[in-house]
This record gives C-alpha cells, sequence and structure tokens, in this order.
C-alpha cells in the first residue's frame, strides 16, 4: 500500500495527523470563504472597509498558518533528524544501517557485510519493530526518496549521505516511490519495503549472502550471462568481471525471491522474466539496460536460470 493515511510507523503516524489537520484546516477556510463570498453576493452593495478586508485577508489565514507552524514545531513530529544528521555514536553501535542508492531509474540496497555488503535492488527488507537507518544518496541526479507508509520525504542528493531512521510497527509490504522529478522513468521508480519478524529477517539476510549454486543443466545459460550480462550486472558465485567504472546494473543474484523487475515495471510472476529480458523498453522506455537482442532459444534458457535464483 502506497499512503500516508495508513500508517506503518510512529513517524507516519505523526505525519498522517499533521496531513489531517493541515486537510480539515484547509477545508475549514474554504468553507468559510464560500460563506463570506455568498454572503456578499447576496447582500450586494459596497465593497467592506479596509478593516474588515484586513481581518479576513491577513489574520484569520495568518492565524491558521502560525497554529500549524507552532504544531509542526512544538507538537508531535517525527523523530528523524530534518538535517539529515547521521545516527549518533551510541546508536551506530549496535545499529543496521542499510545504504540505499537512488539510480535512474531504480534503487540499490546494500547490507552490510563482508566484501562490500549485500547488494540487492528495489527491495528493502527490515525487521519488525526494530527501528534501523537509512544511508541515503544518490549516483546521478536528485531524487527523493518516499514510503508513505513508514516515513517523510528525504532528498538523496548526489556527493551526499542523508540518514533516515525507519522503524515499522508490525510485519507488512509498503510501496514506495521516488518524489523527485528525475528523467523519463520516474514514475516508474518504485521500491517495496518488506518487514519481516526479527527471526525471519535474519533468516532472510542469511539467505541473501549466500552465492546462488549452480546446477549442470543451465550450464549454457551462465556462460551465456558471463558473455552478454555480465559487463554490468552481477550473479555472486558466477565467475565473470565487471568492468570497473563501467555501467552498473542491479544484483541480480537472487532475483527470483524479489516482488518485482523493472523497480516496479512488471510483477515478478511466471513469464515475467522472459518477457523482461526479451523486450526490456516495452516495459519501461529508455532505461539504460540496451536491447539485448537475444534468439528466442536464448531468452528461454536465461530465463529459466534466472527463475531457479531464489
Amino acid at each position: 500500500m502506497q499512503s500516508m493515511f495508513a500508517p506503518a510507523s510512529q513517524d507516519a503516524v505523526a505525519l498522517a495527523r499533521f496531513a489531517w489537520i493541515a486537510c480539515g484546516g484547509a477545508a475549514l477556510a474554504f468553507i468559510t470563504v464560500m460563506v463570506l463570498l455568498a454572503l456578499a453576493l447576496r447582500r450586494g452593495g459596497p465593497a467592506p472597509g479596509w478593516r474588515r478586508t484586513l481581518a479576513f485577508a491577513v489574520l484569520v489565514p495568518g492565524g491558521a498558518l502560525a497554529a500549524l507552524f507552532a504544531y509542526a514545531t512544538w507538537g508531535d513530529t517525527p523523530s528523524g533528524s530534518p538535517d539529515g544528521g547521521a545516527p549518533s555514536a551510541a546508536m551506530q553501535a549496535d545499529a543496521l544501517v542499510i545504504r540505499v542508492t537512488a539510480r535512474m531509474w531504480w534503487w540499490e540496497v546494500r547490507y552490510p557485510g563482508p566484501g562490500g555488503g549485500i547488494a540487492l535492488a528495489n527491495e528493502l527488507h527490515v525487521p519488525a519493530g526494530r527501528t534501523v537507518w537509512l544511508a541515503l544518496d544518490s549516483a546521478d541526479v536528485i531524487h527523493t526518496f518516499w514510503v508513505p507508509a513508514l516515513a517523510g520525504k528525504v532528498d538523496m542528493v548526489p556527493g551526499k549521505v542523508h540518514h533516515l531512521p525507519l522503524a515499522a510497527l508490525r510485519p507488512g509490504v509498503w510501496r514506495g516511490q521516488c518524489a523527485e522529478y528525475c528523467g523519463l522513468q520516474h514514475a516508474r521508480m518504485a521500491l517495496h519495503v518488506v518487514a519481516q519478524p526479527p527471526a525471519q529477517f535474519d533468516d532472510w539476510l542469511a539467505r541473501q549472502a549466500m552465492p546462488v549454486a549452480g546446477e549442470a543443466r543451465h550450464a549454457a545459460a551462465r556462460a551465456l550471462f558471463v558473455r552478454r550480462c555480465a559487463v554490468c550486472h552481477t550473479v555472486r558465485g558466477v565467475d565473470a568481471a565487471r568492468v570497473e567504472g563501467g555501467p552498473a546494473g542491479p544484483d541480480l543474484t537472487h532475483v527470483a525471491s524479489r516482488l518485482a523487475l523493472g523497480a516496479g515495471a512488471l510483477p515478478n510472476g511466471p513469464g515475467a522474466m522472459a518477457a523482461w529480458l526479451a523486450a526490456p523498453h516495452r516495459y519501461k522506455q529508455g532505461i539504460r539496460m540496451p536491447d539485448p537482442q537475444l534468439a528466442a532459444a536464448d531468452v528461454a534458457a536465461l530465463a529459466a536460470w534466472l527463475v531457479t535464483l531464489q
């Protein structure tokens, strides 16, 4: 679900409450203006004096804005630091810090671990009931991280890292979205946040850290991957040399376990992998993945292997 009015964290509860207050204030102001307009049209006569105009045009909206400012400043506000400050030293000692890097037009998610960490794409798993810290940055242009049910918006600026605390109250799946226009496929730059019970999360993270086990029947598909795909993509457990400094695509080590392909462009179900490999630009125009121009037999072989990467 992607709605700030269905909050699933304490910060989102505070934001939803403020949003309801703001909506109520806007509705009240609209109704007041319409009533005054109706009365003026009904009564006719000369225009009101400057004192009445000042009262209704300045003092009333000014008072409403002042009340909202006071609530936002001293009321029930989210716990995240608005300046994007890093977690304190006390928090960092036992905090799980997950790096989320925005790219045109997908999300790289990296968990701490040996060898540069555990890389995923377009899916963020967190333990329910526990605060994690997201280290947010961008690899190209300005993006904005926004999962309405869990947190407010945070800009992701190239060359800077902003930190955001995230704590889901319960297990569930929530959809996020880039909230800053970033190019042609901005609208299809989705992210799924999956909150799991802590024990399930630990098991999931342990599985994600493992390289894939190769099967002899997919040897030809793996060889095809090394020749055609490994310049940009990685599958841990498959020997291939990515070009350092070259174009970076999503890590595909456990791609079959994800909810969607192409940052939400396609649900990850039967036939989706083959459809994406055959014509990625049909589902997401302008992406940096070149048209692979694979033969139908190669598409089928490669898809049959990738769907086993759980």
